[in-house]
């Protein structure tokens, strides 16, 4: 039986992952690890003030991938308007 609450409750947790598109950004990112370390500080301190390390990690990742994002988009518009 204990198989069956598992197995129900990784199903909900998948159906949550698919259906709520801040986590589906988070993990197409590449910063999901940091993001879940400060879930788990928030969940171990429920003090953001303790989890500033965490915080701020979090925080430079999106932030490099944000700019790995918009040089992407730039070099599409780029070659878009080379093409023409």
């Amino acid at each position: 039986m204990s198989t069956q609450g598992h197995t129900w409750v990784r199903q909900v947790k998948k159906e949550d992952e698919e259906e709520d598109p801040l986590d589906q950004l988070i993990s197409r990112s590449g910063c999901a690890a940091s993001h879940y370390a400060v879930q788990e500080c928030m969940a171990q301190y429920q003090d953001w003030r303790q989890c500033q390390a965490q915080v701020q990690a979090f925080r430079d990742c999106m932030s490099e991938q944000q700019a790995r994002r918009r040089e992407e988009l730039q070099r599409r518009k780029e070659q878009g308007t080379a093409h023409h």
